[in-house]
């Protein structure tokens, strides 16, 4: 079965910057793209497939038709028709508002489908980039609450200036924030459900405030404190270095100088690709080729027992 491409939703937010469209090599004089989703089987955002034999294709009418062919068979009796992963690029020009996400029971509860986990990974971001991830204080819902109210909210909030390469774990219930400069690869529950805590009191074009969800936030809220949020590994080139390693999903960077084989006959999944850096190339056991690059994702199904990668790439693999 062939590897698929899928046209990116470029999304122009407030806060948004200008580095999503030439990082993905695009021509687009759409402004202040905050997000590129990649991969997406979200109700009325779903990913197109760009090429190849399912050209024009939505990613859940590839899962209805190829089923666990495509997503594998512990996937597709889990999942359904629905694709499990969101890949996105993000690029924020402005501090993102304070959010959390519930955990699938709490969404379900309030008949939103799934909560979100997700996970960082940064890319060369601007040079005083800094994000928030998880408490550094022990806080009661009552206080939260307070610190909401007299917008000191931020105060209790982790901070970390973020470099290439650095990741963040975020499950759902941890309190977050993407700073002003930062430039990221994000993987998550295939979910939109986000609860806005606080939005630094910023306006829209007519002057209104974005909604807040402080009361739902408040009960989703993971209150445990944590010595450090940022997850600590060793880069190494030419093998994979794994990150992240969920319920959700799997991730792992490889930084390749030079051709390998990844074998996959083990593994009951669809395997993604997310470009980082540099090019090259993945060959499938039955002779399909097809080019990869920086700002380009890749859907792998789960037929592909082995795919021989070869050039000068860095990127993230993620399954389920």
């Amino acid at each position: 079965m062939e590897m698929f491409k899928f046209n990116p939703l470029l999304k122009s937010i407030l806060w948004g910057g200008e580095k999503i469209v030439p990082f993905k090599h695009l021509t687009s004089d759409q402004q202040q793209v905050g997000e590129s989703w990649e991969i997406s089987g979200v109700k009325d955002n779903e990913s197109v497939v760009s090429d190849g034999e399912y050209k024009g294709w939505t990613l859940n009418k590839l899962v209805d038709t190829l089923k666990d062919k495509l997503v594998g068979k512990e996937n597709y009796a889990r999942f359904g028709n629905e694709f499990p992963l969101l890949v996105k690029f993000i690029d924020a020009r402005e501090q993102l508002s304070i959010q959390v996400h519930p955990t699938d029971e709490q969404a379900q509860a309030q008949g939103l489908g799934r909560g979100k986990t997700e996970m960082w990974y940064v890319m060369e971001s601007d040079a005083d980039a800094s994000l928030r991830s998880g408490l550094k204080q022990q806080i009661t819902p009552e206080q939260y609450k307070e610190m909401v109210e007299n917008d000191t909210i931020t105060e209790a909030l982790s901070e970390y200036p973020v470099k290439e390469g650095d990741v963040f774990f975020l499950p759902a219930g941890r309190i977050h924030s993407i700073g002003a400069g930062c430039f990221l690869a994000e993987i998550q529950e295939t979910s939109d459900v986000t609860y806005r805590i606080y939005d630094f009191k910023r306006q829209d074009a007519e002057g209104n405030y974005r909604q807040l969800h402080t009361k739902e936030a408040a009960e989703c809220i993971d209150y445990t404190v944590y010595p450090d949020y940022r997850t600590q590994y060793v880069a190494r080139q030419n093998e994979p270095v794994e990150l992240v390693s969920c319920p959700y999903f799997t991730t792992s960077v490889y930084d390749l100088t030079e051709t390998m084989t990844l074998d996959y006959s083990d593994l009951d999944s669809f395997v993604i690709f997310v470009g980082l850096k540099g090019e090259g190339e993945i060959t499938d056991a039955e002779g399909n080729t097809i080019s990869f690059r920086a700002g380009e994702s890749v859907l792998l199904p789960a037929t592909a027992t082995t795919v021989k990668v070869s050039g000068t790439v860095k990127f993230l693999e993620s399954y389920v």
